[in-house]
């Protein structure tokens, strides 16, 4: 038995749509902003259409793309230009953008995103697939860079904020 152990191979499934990678910030997300020393600045504000939030004293602050540990320094820069000395400010996701399902489930549609979902989660999400669903796979779009891509994925697959899942009826 062994010897046959060893003939076998397991690769790890590939997509076209990349899963790694630290979250980006983009519009239609929600940041919490602290900046110490400084309660009537902290608040939650929300990336608009032109990927910045509209920040007290120093106007729109670009965020889009960037991480929250960026968004911080970007914020903590325009705050620093003439405004206080020495900011210390922290950025982190109040509320992420939704994600977009259609195809052969239940109620298609947008849906509040949660940390760490999967397809699987995601159908659950909009009330379970049909009769006719294929309930093996999904596709996959997503945003990166400046294109749209997509991947035929299996159902564990991580989603992020801005996916569209799309569940894709099974033939007979």
């Amino acid at each position: 038995m062994l010897p046959l152990a060893a003939c076998a191979t397991t690769r790890p499934a590939t997509y076209l749509v990349e899963t790694k990678g630290p979250y980006q910030l983009d519009t239609g997300d929600a940041v919490r902003v602290t900046v110490y020393g400084d309660a009537d600045l902290s608040a939650t504000y929300r990336v608009d259409d032109s990927g910045a939030v509209a920040f007290p004293l120093v106007g729109p602050v670009q965020v889009r793309g960037n991480t929250t540990k960026m968004a911080a320094g970007n914020i903590a820069a325009a705050l620093a230009n003439g405004y206080m000395r020495d900011p210390d400010v922290a950025v982190e996701v109040a509320e992420y953008r939704p994600f977009f399902i259609q195809g052969a489930i239940s109620k298609s549609g947008q849906f509040p995103y949660v940390f760490g979902m999967t397809v699987r989660a995601a159908i659950s999400t909009a009330g379970g697939f049909t009769d006719t669903a294929d309930r093996q796979t999904a596709v996959v779009y997503r945003r990166q860079g400046g294109q749209m891509v997509k991947g035929s994925v299996n159902l564990d697959f991580p989603i992020f904020p801005g996916d569209t899942v799309v569940v894709p009826e099974r033939w007979f």
